[in-house]
């Protein structure tokens, strides 16, 4: 009978301790994870501070103010190549009427060849596009400090639904080199979009985009630090009727060492860190509104509650950085700085235009 004891005793005992190691395991695994979330988002916010207060952050993140014109406006074809515009225009102020439709070609002129195109302009210019068809008096004491000069283009239009577009090029600014710019943008009626834009800053960050349709769509969106990722969110859909994008079927969102993935066909959501997945930890992907591209550059959030009972979100952890992550996201779809500037010279050089 005391034997039965001894053991029962035994037993409870080390019951107890396993219990007491898988508590404290918890507690460990909970720590580990609050620290790579809170390391991760330090360093990711770091690097936008740097890439938000770069020269090139400023240029490649101009937006549309109401004068650009989408390829869908009218119907035209045309075929440019690299060798048909290539050669150093500068700018020179010129007296003219502040309205689109106005060759860009008045405000510069061809002073070199060059295997390259590049053009030289005053950066105010560049940064405030509405300026570029607008002389002012004082337009004369400026000076073409910015730069961009493009090493491969290609835009062959035939229609909103049927082009390929490629550009590549680097941006200066005082004779310093501040960023690149690269797009390769593939249209057709029968295979569909492949996209993808490149902003790289100098300071080896990188902000990529990438769109991939089809039967599966793919799209993704990501800033690295060299060959690290500080940021990077992918989405897989499955066709559904016309729409651009899907159903959701596979999302995942990387944020330094930590990655939150959710998969619908088995509509969970979890949590890893180096790929080791944190089961203690609760997440929820939270959407204010329906959004085909859900992000969280958009309106997406992601809550994550950890095995303590305390609660944070992405967008906590990032704070003010969303708002500038969210420009980079737009700004790498539309790329309008190269249209203001590399595509309206080259069109007006394709139709003789001055």
């Amino acid at each position: 009978m005391k034997k039965i004891g001894r053991i029962l005793t035994g037993t409870v005992l080390f019951t107890a301790l396993l219990s007491g190691c898988a508590k404290n395991d918890a507690l460990l695994e909970n720590a580990a994870l609050k620290q790579a979330i809170d390391e991760s988002a330090l360093n990711l916010n770091n690097a936008m501070e740097e890439i938000t207060a770069s020269q090139a952050y400023s240029i490649l993140t101009v937006s549309d103010d109401g004068t650009s014109k989408s390829a869908s406006d009218t119907e035209y074809r045309v075929y440019i190549p690299l060798e048909l515009v290539k050669g150093v225009y500068d700018y020179k102020p010129g007296a003219s009427f502040d309205r689109w439709g106005i060759s860009l070609m008045r405000y510069f002129s061809k002073s070199a060849d060059n295997n390259q195109m590049i053009v030289n302009m005053p950066l105010k210019k560049v940064t405030n596009p509405r300026l570029l068809r607008h002389y002012a008096p004082e337009d004369s004491s400026l000076t073409n400090n910015f730069s961009i000069a493009v090493s491969d283009y290609h835009n062959n239009y035939n229609s909103y639904h049927d082009y390929d577009y490629i550009l590549a090029s680097e941006i200066s600014v005082d004779n310093t080199l501040a960023g690149k710019l690269n797009i390769r943008s593939v249209v057709s009626p029968t295979l569909g979009t492949d996209y993808a834009s490149q902003y790289a800053f100098t300071d080896s960050y990188t902000a990529n985009y990438k769109y991939v349709s089809g039967d599966t769509t793919k799209s993704g969106f990501s800033i690295k630090d060299g060959d690290n990722i500080l940021y990077e969110e992918n989405l897989l859909t499955i066709k559904n009727d016309t729409a651009r994008f899907g159903r959701e079927h596979l999302y995942t969102l990387t944020i330094g060492d930590v990655q939150i993935i959710r998969n619908s066909s088995t509509r969970s959501v979890q949590i890893a860190v180096n790929g080791e997945i944190q089961e203690a930890a609760v997440v929820e992907i939270i959407d204010k509104v329906t959004d085909p591209e859900a992000s969280v550059c958009k309106k997406r959030d992601i809550q994550i509650t950890f095995e303590d009972g305390t609660i944070t979100t992405v967008s906590a952890l990032i704070g003010e950085s969303v708002e500038d992550i969210k420009t980079l996201f737009e700004s790498l779809h539309q790329v309008y700085f190269a249209a203001y500037v590399v595509d309206w010279i080259a069109y007006d050089i394709y139709y003789q235009r001055n």
